[in-house]
């Protein structure tokens, strides 16, 4: 073979070697390309993300709506009874609380005929936690009924009626909004086209759900927790156990020398003759008391 061929040869083999040197250089540099650009795109998914999170917690926890008449910090608190009464009674409450239904059941009239004589105010934090931990959505629900009910000027009737009708604990029949509207029946003038426009369309989901944060922030871990002038006074106050006797003498004692509250029409929330126990009445007595549901 020629010289010339034999360069010729060597020639064409390093310009091959050189092509292949530089289509490898090419792939490393996309491949590199390739890395960085899926880098990119998961760092700017993970900051849409956090923004999307961020947001999320800096949305604030007042609710946009409040049941007519709510008071207290974002207006999450619901007021019964009149409002210049002596004693304040705090109650957090479940709907689906089989301790609530029960306290309710048992307490109920003593403490409309404590409201009705002027001797205590009401507070009520509706909370719903228990959806959280067996499903559904009755106590939710439930809760936004009686918002809906305070609208309407009927929540202690309303109130009273959903715990005389309360399910047992895991049916969660609350959870239908026919039901809730079919119990407003009990009712006389709640069952109207606004009240069931404001079920229906869960109307304040919003605040529910802000009671419910409160709650989760509050040292209090159970339902029914009852506070009297924000002393917890269930399942007792001192070495007492809580019973209706108990409950008017401790108002009582709290109240010495202090004037009633303004009753009837002045009133915050009108005790309404159907569900209040006649002024005068002697309260049931009874020293059995349900357990609390612990929260979640």
């Amino acid at each position: 073979m020629s010289e010339k061929n034999r360069e010729g040869k060597r020639t064409a083999r390093e310009r091959m070697q050189e092509e292949r040197a530089a289509e490898e250089a090419r792939s490393r540099r996309n491949r590199k390309l390739v890395v960085s650009g899926v880098v990119l795109a998961v760092v700017a998914i993970a900051a849409v993300v956090g923004v999307v999170v961020q947001n999320q917690r800096s949305k604030p926890e007042t609710p946009v709506s409040a049941p007519v008449g709510a008071i207290g910090p974002k207006n999450l608190v619901i007021p019964d009874g009149p409002a210049n009464a002596p004693s304040v009674l705090t109650v957090y409450e479940d709907p689906r609380c089989p301790a609530c239904g029960a306290f309710e059941r048992q307490f109920s009239a003593t403490v409309d005929q404590l409201q009705d004589q002027g001797k205590v105010y009401n507070n009520y934090h509706l909370v719903s936690f228990i959806d959280r931990s067996l499903g559904g959505k009755g106590s939710k629900l439930g809760a936004n009924a009686l918002a809906c009910a305070q609208d309407a000027g009927k929540f202690r009737d309303y109130h009273d009626v959903l715990y005389k009708n309360q399910p047992d604990e895991t049916s969660d029949a609350f959870g239908s909004n026919a039901t809730l509207i079919s119990l407003a029946k009990q009712v006389p003038g709640l069952d109207t086209p606004v009240f069931e426009s404001c079920v229906n369309s869960n109307k304040y989901s919003g605040w529910v759900s802000a009671v419910q944060q409160d709650f989760d922030k509050s040292s209090y871990k159970s339902t029914p927790t009852i506070l009297l002038n924000g002393t917890p006074i269930y399942p007792k106050k001192g070495d007492e156990e809580i019973s209706p006797d108990n409950l008017v003498k401790w108002i009582d004692a709290a109240n010495q020398g202090k004037p009633l509250g303004t009753t009837g029409a002045a009133s915050a929330s009108p005790a309404p003759s159907s569900t209040a126990a006649p002024s005068g009445s002697t309260a049931p007595s009874s020293t059995a008391q349900p357990s609390a549901t612990p929260s979640p």
